[in-house]
């Protein structure tokens, strides 16, 4: 049991790392708005800007939100339907109303 607990955690932390790594790579390409470290400045530590709808609608998260199951299988959707590797930002693919409802929830 605890060899699971461990793999999933290193799991999360890789996905982690790869959420971090491409949301501050886009400050390279996008210019204005970020710290010398690529870092978005209206973003406080501990958190992550995702984009979410039809719309794109910006919300800043945090990042305790990804050891929730219902955060990390809307980060799996988004990954199937988008990868990890495009210049869109981290999208997620709901309805905003469902992900509001979802944060919500984890708070």
């Amino acid at each position: 049991m605890a060899i699971m607990k461990k793999s999933l955690k290193l799991t999360q932390t890789a996905m982690l790392k790869q959420i971090l790594k491409r949301c501050s790579s886009l400050g390279k390409k996008n210019g204005g708005g970020y710290d010398e470290d690529y870092l978005p400045l209206d973003v406080p530590k501990g958190h992550f800007p995702v984009y979410v709808g039809e719309n794109r609608s910006r919300y800043i998260v945090p990042v305790s939100f990804l050891t929730h199951p219902q955060f990390q299988s809307l980060l799996r959707r988004a990954e199937e339907e988008f990868g990890f590797d495009h210049d869109m930002g981290l999208t997620i693919p709901c309805d905003e109303v469902v992900f509001q409802s979802l944060t919500s929830m984890i708070r």
